[in-house]
């Protein structure tokens, strides 16, 4: 037996082999589940139920989606470059946190321009956070993972001094939190009466955007070009340093606007819990999509249907919710493996 790579990758077995990698991940979840005593089948339909069986579920596992699509699309965008970007929830802050800057008083504008200034302004601090890193991988080989991910813990710590210091609001019983925004830059919702808020539209054009930038434009062939070879890239003349800038633009800069989109739509202020991880699930998310932008809209509702979907499960069963956490990680692993078919195949002698 031996492992040897495909002449000419199958289509169907591209499209199938994610697909399947779920299903498989699924099956492995209800063994868990069957053995804790369960019927895997009504486990699932009540995780279903509980994600997409009525309006306010739907809507609450749109407004999960919404963050996961931003920070899957900034993993994604920076992966396709092979920039290794782990910083997307240092990110999220630093766009959030430009935003309550410039929308607690700051600016006195109406609100169809305050909200979009707060997301091109949380854009670029999300970017501009991303640009030290990649000049140190650039021009001196620094390892943009470490500076990334140590970033993230900098960030933190950031707005954790200035939500007990100088931006702490003094009518909020103590509690660490900012003031919160005008109500010119507060996000509508979508839907009455739920959490669902125009973020996620923002996220779905971000994800049409980014798709077209990097399949239809120069700036997206120079990006796809660097992430298959950096030296033949070079070769051919493509300014590699400048791409993978630009790439880190605009990967931070999603991030960033992640962070707008949940001060803005959901907490209306700045605090510690804005996000509970949203910039590392995101690298599960761009994994999920195998880096594809639109794939990675699929990606996040499947892992926002299984969050959402794993809480109501776990009232309803008294099944720990960390069996949402168990899937979204076996699918990870099995599409993994799945990347590995449509490219390499097992010949027997």
């Amino acid at each position: 037996m031996r492992i040897e790579p495909r002449e000419q990758p199958s289509l169907a077995l591209t499209v199938l082999a994610p697909v399947l990698a779920v299903g498989v991940a699924l099956a492995l979840c209800s063994l868990l589940i069957w053995l804790s005593g369960t019927s895997p089948a009504r486990a699932l339909g009540l995780l279903l139920k509980g994600s997409l069986g009525s309006t306010f579920a739907l809507t609450e596992t749109l407004t999960r989606a919404t963050p996961l699509i931003f920070t899957g699309l900034a993993a994604a965008v920076a992966f396709r470059a092979k920039l290794w970007n782990i910083g997307a929830e240092g990110q999220l802050y630093a766009g959030a946190a430009m935003a309550t800057w410039l929308g607690t008083g700051m600016l006195d504008l109406p609100a169809w321009l305050m909200v979009p200034t707060l997301f091109l302004a949380g854009a670029l601090a999300g970017g501009l956070l991303l640009l030290g890193p990649t000049l140190l991988k650039t021009r001196l080989a620094v390892d943009e993972v470490v500076t990334t991910l140590l970033l993230n813990f900098v960030v933190l710590l950031a707005v954790n001094w200035l939500v007990f210091g100088p931006w702490k609001d003094p009518m909020a019983m103590g509690w660490p939190q900012a003031a919160p925004v005008v109500d010119a830059a507060v996000l509508a919702p979508m839907v009455a009466k739920t959490r669902l808020h125009w973020g996620f539209v923002v996220a779905l054009a971000c994800a049409v955007g980014a798709w077209a930038v990097i399949r239809f434009s120069t700036w997206g062939l120079e990006i796809r070009a660097v992430g298959h070879s950096e030296r033949a890239s070079r070769f051919a003349g493509i300014p590699v340093g400048r791409a993978v800038l630009r790439t880190a633009l605009l990967s931070g800069g999603l991030a960033g606007m992640a962070g707008v989109s949940e001060l803005a739509g959901l907490k209306g202020y700045l605090t510690l819990d804005l996000s509970p991880g949203f910039g590392y699930s995101g690298i599960v998310v761009a994994m999920l999509a195998a880096l594809h932008p639109l794939g990675v809209v699929a990606a996040a509702l499947f892992v926002a249907v299984i969050s959402i979907g794993a809480d109501s499960m776990s009232r309803s069963l008294e099944i720990s919710n960390y069996i949402a956490d168990v899937a979204t990680a076996l699918s990870l692993l099995a599409v993994l493996v799945s990347m590995l078919a449509p490219r390499w195949r097992i010949r027997w002698r």
